[in-house]
């Protein structure tokens, strides 16, 4: 069951997030493609790094609490997912926050919807 750890860590972090789309209608997953655009080059980075980490030794992750599942270079599925995962959150809780203060975030509600996407 302790293989289980990391991936219930990022499970619950959805958990507690996913709501915000419901309830908050912060359009987060709506707008994927903005999304992934705005996080896939940080993804990128953080992936080479840790695969640089752990070929030069620096550190490796728990078979006892991971699933064991290796990409290529040795890096677990669950790290992958996290760099995914944890901006997914942080995301849809300023998106929340953004809604439920009307903080523009440094950008207006108009300028943060793509055209024909308008905020309700």
């Amino acid at each position: 069951m302790e293989q289980l750890t990391y991936l219930g860590l990022l499970v619950g972090c959805l958990v507690v997030t996913a709501p915000l789309e419901l309830v908050l209608r912060v359009r987060v997953y709506a707008r994927w493609r903005r999304f992934l655009v705005a996080v896939l080059p940080t993804f990128v980075v953080f992936v080479v790094w840790v695969l640089h980490a752990i070929a030069q030794g620096h550190w490796d992750y728990s078979s006892e609490l991971t699933l064991d599942v290796r990409f290529p270079g040795g890096m677990p599925l669950e790290e992958v997912l996290f760099f995914l995962v944890v901006p997914l959150c942080s995301v849809l809780a300023l998106e929340a926050v953004r809604r439920v203060t009307g903080w523009d975030a440094g950008y207006p509600a108009e300028e943060a919807s793509a055209p024909g996407e308008g905020r309700p």
